[in-house]
């Protein structure tokens, strides 16, 4: 169990020498993976069971080639992939978040950096130090957050991609 308080007391300690910001990434970057995974599993679930309740409603129709059969099917699908994108978007703005809030982490503890120069002068390291860790971490936090969701997010999209021209695919314009 102290391996536990260990690793909080590191987590801690990191958060400290980022600073006010990197508390902010990491919500962000808490936030973005909670909604890749709850894609994931809706993936697996509900989306399957989605487009098999779909498939089931086009079969059960009649008549497949008139214009009003093929509005049908249009909704069907739009209706489909409204479903399959939800949440895409919000991902996509937070992985596009992730490297700008590590900007705006490296800009204030510049800022502390200038500070510490102002009133101390240029020759106090150790007072600059800590301003530097606040300009440096929240950067690198800020890009492996969006290094990580970038590459998520590319395969979500395939995926949604894949299922909606399966699904096209399956809903057939015979009869």
């Amino acid at each position: 169990m102290q391996w536990f308080f260990d690793a909080l007391e590191a987590v801690r300690d990191f958060l400290e020498m980022g600073g006010p910001i990197l508390s902010l990434i990491g919500w962000t970057i808490f936030l973005m993976w909670i909604l890749i995974v709850e894609r994931l599993i809706y993936f697996q679930t509900g989306l399957k069971a989605l487009a098999k309740e779909v498939s089931g409603k086009w079969e059960s129709r009649g008549e497949h080639r008139s214009w009003g059969a093929h509005r049908i099917r249009e909704s069907m699908i739009s209706e489909f992939s409204m479903s399959a994108n939800t949440a895409i978007p919000v991902i996509q703005t937070l992985v596009a978040l992730c490297p700008l809030l590590g900007l705006m982490g490296t800009v204030t503890g510049m800022i502390e950096v200038f500070d510490v120069m102002a009133i101390s002068g240029s020759g106090n390291a150790r007072s600059m130090a800590s301003g530097v860790s606040r300009a440096t971490i929240p950067t690198m936090a800020g890009m492996v957050g969006a290094l990580s969701g970038v590459f998520l997010i590319t395969l979500l999209t395939r995926r949604v991609e894949r299922e909606v021209e399966g699904l096209e695919d399956s809903l057939t314009m015979e009869h």
